[in-house]
């Protein structure tokens, strides 16, 4: 994968402020919001560098080892342990084979490391290379509540890389997912990094989500209401016929079990629906009309 410029990305230099990156961030993170772009996958992909770019720059801390390191920024305190380890013996023969790296190295030509990093090469028995695990990835994903609903496959392309993925059933807004192997590749053959991907879900124009729970607001006409029968209503699932019981206050609320949203990697479980009924005055009522609610209010 390429190696992204953070700088570049947000427009900016290397002598950019704070407040620069602040400002920068927010107008480019407005511009190519998903929620903005439905259809355009280039302002997606826009969108998650511009995120993983604000995210190092406005860490003073981060943004130091960037400056410094570039691309492999995630592990300048291993460079730095390194490179002091080879000032500290330069002129002498050393064994690393007793693991005094044994946290950061595994086996290899050590001496490749060096002469790639700081230009020289450690001579002496037993010499190993640094592998260096890949630097993690973070994306976000934008999906309707209809599709968080079944479990279904979503390709998207991060870094110039297609990944496919199938997301379960009940996915939650901001719960996030870790695709291990997909960040950013190893150096020296280290492992690749993992790809960590959090969910946004829009509210929907129907239904509220609670939990599991369903939630929605739905109309009843005044004579329903009053003598009851049947109503058809629309859940995430479907149309379901509803019986209304005689003189249903307006507020009343009606839990359908079972109707809700799938439980998150628990195949056949779902939560429950809650109806909350709104009972509609009727209007341009005939004097005919009138005259009967007159005669009923008299009685």
């Amino acid at each position: 994968m390429e190696f992204i410029d953070y700088y570049k990305i947000l427009g900016l230099g290397k002598t950019a402020s704070q407040e620069d990156i602040k400002k920068a961030y927010r107008k480019l993170a407005r511009q190519h919001h998903p929620d903005l772009n439905p259809n355009d996958k280039e302002a997606n992909k826009k969108f998650q560098q511009i995120n993983e770019a604000n995210e190092v720059l406005s860490d003073p801390e981060k943004r130091k080892k960037y400056d410094q390191y570039g691309e492999n920024w995630q592990h300048a305190e291993q460079f730095e342990k390194a490179k002091q380890s080879q000032r500290s013996n330069a002129g002498h023969e050393y064994d690393f084979g007793q693991g005094a790296y044994s946290d950061d190295f595994s086996s290899g030509d050590f001496s490749d490391f060096f002469t790639s990093m700081f230009g020289r090469e450690t001579s002496g028995a037993g010499r190993r290379s640094a592998k260096f695990r890949g630097q993690d990835y973070n994306a976000s994903l934008t999906i309707s509540l209809r599709e968080a609903y079944t479990t279904h496959q979503h390709t998207f392309t991060i870094n110039d890389r297609n990944v496919r993925i199938t997301i379960p059933a009940g996915i939650s807004e901001g719960q996030t997912i870790k695709l291990k192997g997909y960040g950013s590749p190893g150096m020296n053959g280290g492992p690749a990094g993992d790809l960590y991907i959090t969910f946004h879900i829009p509210k929907d124009p129907v239904f509220n989500r609670l939990g599991d729970d369903l939630y929605s607001t739905i109309d009843l006409d005044l004579y329903t209401a009053i003598l009851g029968g049947d109503k058809m209503i629309d859940t995430i699932s479907g149309k379901v016929k509803l019986k209304v019981h005689p003189e249903t206050q307006n507020g009343t609320k009606t839990r359908l079990k079972g109707k809700g949203f799938p439980i998150y990697k628990k195949d056949g479980s779902f939560g429950d629906m809650i109806i909350t009924w709104n009972i509609k005055l009727p209007t341009n009522l005939t004097e005919k009309q009138k005259a009967l609610f007159r005669e009923l209010s008299q009685s």
